[in-house]
């Protein structure tokens, strides 16, 4: 089984190095530049501290709502921790709901953040929504750093080096989840997906990666974020009787897996995608014991998914159920604030100069792996290379990362999802 995993990093990272996402095939294994030793940054540590102001523009409600939680822990997180290093930056985080492109909560969202002057903005999780707003902050000057942003159309989007992120691009996800079929034995599949510029580009790729290994995509249907009826894509997959049918969905596949189910699908051969991967247990009316499915990210140490708990509950919620997304978010934050140190300066077009670097994408910079740490090196007029909770990221020019890693989970028969690779 290929996942794009090598050995283990500190924390119990597992992390996977892919120079620009280029993947040849499933063993494909492209070293990123090793970091060298430290060298002296030409800006300044700043005489007193930094003030960053943020705002999260992430799921509360809508498609996509249980990424949520996750993901603004992930962010409640590092802003204590960057805030308890009392090392040079103070940030101060707003917290918004992006929705979805159905329910257009960003519209609200991202007008008030840019009036507050924040100079970067973490989110959406949606790249169909980020697509919405992004041209609007890059012509405010303010920085979107997406924590879950895939498509691949970010790559060459004419953002003036504002946009960043720490997910991957649906390429890698594409890529496992293709042969992970492959792999499990299934040779025609049907695939149902979101016409969307997320749903779009995942179809592609899994098609593109199943059809290369010797299979066949027999069928496929789309429908559009906010349809309620599904009737008609189910009918068209399951005459083509397919032996595995991928669904690449956010949370319509409540109402989809049953209607698959209905039709005499089985559902242990479902695969999920991070669309849709979450905890269902009760919340879907079917059992889906064996279904399998992929998300981006490394194995979590367990002391972090504490420390998100612990700093989620803090703030009146419930403990988290899914952790999808929350060393992303995590990272994002860090990142910023490093950037901001290394910069002497809270300005948006000063931090973005300064994330390829502090992310290890220069190819120079010591290795450290907190804020507290990095902080100390940059204070004493050293340049760093952080790797986070989400991997080494060390973004390339377009503000992609080129080390990224792939989980596989499966379902039991509680409806419940386990890491299996």
């Amino acid at each position: 089984m290929s996942v794009f995993s090598r050995g283990t990093a500190s924390r119990s990272r597992a992390r996977t190095v892919i120079g620009g996402l280029a993947i040849a095939g499933a063993s494909a294994l492209v070293l990123a530049g090793c970091a060298g030793t430290a060298t002296t940054t030409d800006s300044a540590a700043p005489a007193e501290d930094l003030t960053l102001k943020i705002g999260t523009v992430l799921p509360q409600t809508g498609s996509l709502a249980f990424l949520g939680p996750p993901e603004e822990a992930g962010v409640q997180l590092a802003v204590n921790e960057v805030n308890e290093a009392a090392a040079g930056v103070t940030v101060e985080a707003t917290f918004g709901d992006s929705g979805d492109a159905d329910n257009k909560a960003f519209e609200t969202t991202v007008p008030k953040l840019q009036s507050e002057g924040v100079a970067a903005m973490i989110g959406a999780a949606s790249s169909g929504v980020t697509k919405l707003f992004l041209d609007s902050n890059v012509s405010e000057g303010i920085i979107t750093f997406s924590p879950a942003n895939t498509s691949p159309d970010f790559t060459t989007w004419d953002d003036n080096g504002l946009y960043w992120r720490t997910a991957p691009s649906d390429l890698l996800q594409g890529e496992v989840l293709g042969n992970l079929i492959a792999e499990d034995g299934h040779k025609n599949i049907g695939i149902i997906y979101q016409n969307d510029a997320y749903g779009t580009g995942l179809y592609g790729v899994v098609k593109e990666v199943f059809e290369a290994s010797g299979g066949t995509v027999v069928a496929d249907a789309s429908y559009n974020d906010g349809d309620t009826s599904f009737d008609a894509q189910v009918a068209t997959i399951t005459a083509a009787n397919p032996d595995a049918i991928v669904l690449i969905t956010f949370d319509q596949f409540a109402t989809i897996a049953p209607l698959f189910v209905n039709a005499g699908q089985d559902a242990s051969n479902f695969y999920l995608v991070d669309g849709n991967l979450k905890q269902w247990g009760a919340d879907v009316s079917v059992g889906l014991e064996g279904a399998k499915g992929t998300t981006p990210g490394p194995v979590l140490a367990d002391d972090f998914q504490q420390r998100l708990n612990d700093a989620w509950t803090a703030e009146g919620n419930a403990e988290l159920e899914d952790f999808s997304y929350s060393a992303e978010s995590y990272d994002a934050v860090v990142l910023l604030a490093l950037a901001s140190l290394a910069a002497g300066s809270t300005d948006p077009a000063a931090i973005a100069e300064k994330l390829q670097e502090v992310s290890g994408g220069s190819g120079d910079g010591e290795k450290c792996e907190s804020y507290a740490d990095c902080a100390d090196i940059i204070n004493g007029g050293g340049v760093v290379d952080y790797d986070g909770y989400s991997g080494g990221i060390a973004f390339d020019d377009a503000g992609d990362p080129t080390e990224a890693t792939i989980g596989i989970f499966q379902y039991g028969a509680d409806n419940m999802h386990t890491r299996i690779n």
